[in-house]
This record gives C-alpha cells, structure tokens and sequence, in this order.
C-alpha cells in the first residue's frame, strides 16, 4: 500500500493495460496512467495488427485508444490518465482543440497531452479556460516551464501537468535531473497551480531522484515501478544524492513567471524531435489507404 510518507503521486508511463494490473498489484496503488502514440504503438494489440498487416483505419485507430483510455480510466478510478492529441509540426492549434475536446468526452480524468510547441500553448490557454484539464509535454527548458504556467495562468491547481523529458536530456549529455530540480525552484514563487510531471525516466536512480526532489508527480515505465514495489517501495530523504557522471549540469536560471507566454523562448530542437517521433508512431498504426 502506500507509504504514508510518500507525497509525490506515481504514474505509469505505458499502454498495456496488462501492465497496469501488474503494477496495481505489486505496489498496491497507483495514481495515474500516462500515454502516448509511441506506447500506444507497442501494445500488443497494436502491434498484432501491424504484424498481420492488418492496419487500422484512421477511425478505427481513435476507437481502440477511446477502448483502451477507458478501460484504464475504470481500474484507476480516483486518478488521472493522460490522452495525447495527434501534433507535427503543421497540427494547427484548431485541429488540437478538435481533438482534445473530443478525447476529453471519452473519460471523466482525462488530462489531455499537448506538445510544448506555440500552438499546443496557445491550445492549453484555451482548454484550461474552459474548466479542462491539459499535460503540457516535451518539455526540455525552464523557459518552456515558464511559457507553460503563463499560457495557463488562472487554471486551477490540479488541472495543468508539465511534463519535462529527463531521459532524452541525458541521452544528449545534460543532467536532465538538473531540470526538475530548477523547475521545481522557479516555480516555487508561482501559485502552484502548474505540477510538475517528471518523465523519461530511465534508471531506478532517476526515479528516487525525483522522490527525494520532491516532485509533484512520476510516471515512470511498468519495469521500474515493479522494482521499486519489490524493493519495498524505498522512500530516499532529502540527503539522497543522484550521481551523473559525464552529464553537463543545467544551471538555474532566474525567470519571472509574470510575463506573457509568448515572451518565453519556447523552441527547442527536441521537443521538435518528439513530435515527430510521435506522429511517426501514430502513422505506423494506419492504413493510410483505408
């Protein structure tokens, strides 16, 4: 069951709902599901009809997420499951709104993934507006963080994720801890209404980091959740130190959250990257024909 002391919400990053049951079981809890068209792609449903050759219909493939979303949103009732629209680079900020408003009918604790990009902000400030509930993605800079909490501002608190990728950071040689740790400090001086998502985890020691950080919320892969749970879900203090031999540190810098989100320096080659990473996946689920 939980541990008392633990105050950060743990997620599954996954899209098997196989694994969530695994996962429930072992830790005897567990407080959200994140998606995405990458994990989606590796369910093994998915992936029996690529084998096939069977493809799904650009239709077909929204039902079998709505499918899965909800059947996630049953065995996690009181949490959260992230739902992430379809976005390259020319998704335009009314094709996001189309889709998010649509996915946000599918489950009653849907928050909706939007890429970090200026139509998913100028999307976010929208949808927040409207009482809905977003998980700002790919996330990689404080400034993004910043643009983020800016272009949601006003949004109750529980209603707005950020999500900053720590894995794809060190795959590049920075310290991608070093990000929670400056994000959680910057936002320090906001009003809370904006959590702190950590994601990409990679490493049993990116998972205590981000404990011992304090970070609002971890979703993390089905491998390292069952670890944790077997390990008898260790609970690091504040003393704990993550040793990031080779990884560049990313120094703290001082930006003010009172500006306008387009104020921000929101670009950045890899949240350029995920998104194309994600459309690839989406795309390889399709019959493009059909």
């Amino acid at each position: 069951m939980r541990p008392e002391t633990l105050k950060t919400r743990i997620f599954l990053d996954g899209a098997d709902p196989e694994e969530t049951r695994r996962v429930i079981k072992t830790l005897g809890f567990l407080d959200g599901q994140t998606t995405n068209p990458s994990l989606l792609a590796k369910n093994p449903e998915a992936q029996a009809h690529k084998v096939d050759g069977n493809k799904f219909s650009a239709t077909a493939i929204y039902q079998f997420y709505k499918a899965l979303c909800q059947e996630l949103s049953a065995m996690l009732p009181g949490g959260s499951i992230s739902i992430e629209v379809y976005a390259d680079e020319a998704t335009t900020v009314g094709v996001m709104l189309e889709q998010a408003r649509e996915f946000d009918t599918w489950i009653p604790n849907a928050h909706i993934k939007l890429p970090t990009s200026a139509a998913g902000l100028e999307a976010a400030g929208v949808l927040t507006g409207e009482g809905r509930r977003v998980n700002m993605t790919l996330v990689f800079t404080q400034a993004q963080a910043a643009a983020v909490y800016a272009a949601t501002r006003g949004a109750k608190r529980g209603a707005v994720f950020l999500s900053p990728f720590i894995g794809r950071l060190d795959d590049r040689g920075e310290n991608g801890m070093d990000l929670i740790a400056n994000i959680l400090r910057m936002y320090q001086a906001g009003d809370g209404h904006v959590e702190t998502l950590t994601a990409s985890v990679r490493s049993m020691e990116h998972f205590l980091c981000a404990l011992a950080l304090g970070s609002d919320i971890i979703t993390a892969p089905a491998s390292i959740l069952l670890a944790w749970g077997e390990a008898g879900l260790p609970i690091p203090g504040s003393g704990y130190r993550y040793e990031a031999p080779g990884l560049a540190p990313i120094p703290y810098e001082d930006i003010g959250l009172d500006g306008p989100w387009t104020g921000y320096a929101i670009g950045h080659p890899l949240t350029d990257k995920g998104m194309a990473k994600f459309s690839e996946d989406w795309n390889s689920l399709i019959d493009m024909g059909a």
